[in-house]
């Protein structure tokens, strides 16, 4: 399902609270499993500058926005601590 198609459904879901976050969630994973490849920040970032995402009214699909936003964002991964292991191994 494209991303276009997700959003115009989430905005006119009339669902709010719990039940638009869930909405959102399912449409959030719909979205992951659709793009083919692995999902990166790079392309949350590209959908989140689509008018439909900067426009997002609804509860659902502004808390679809708000999935792609945390996706957006790179984490920088720390070094594992291995003290103990590396010391007994």
């Amino acid at each position: 399902m494209t991303f276009l198609r997700i959003i115009d459904g989430l905005e006119s879901s009339q669902a709010t609270g719990p039940q638009a976050m869930q909405a959102a969630r399912m449409g959030f994973l719909q979205w992951a499993c659709a793009v083919e490849g692995p999902i990166t920040a790079q392309m949350a970032r590209a959908a989140l500058e689509s008018p439909a995402a900067r426009q997002a009214e609804s509860a659902a699909a502004r808390a679809f926005v708000g999935f792609l936003r945390e996706a957006s964002r790179t984490c920088l991964a720390l070094p594992m601590r291995r003290g103990r292991a590396r010391v007994l191994h």
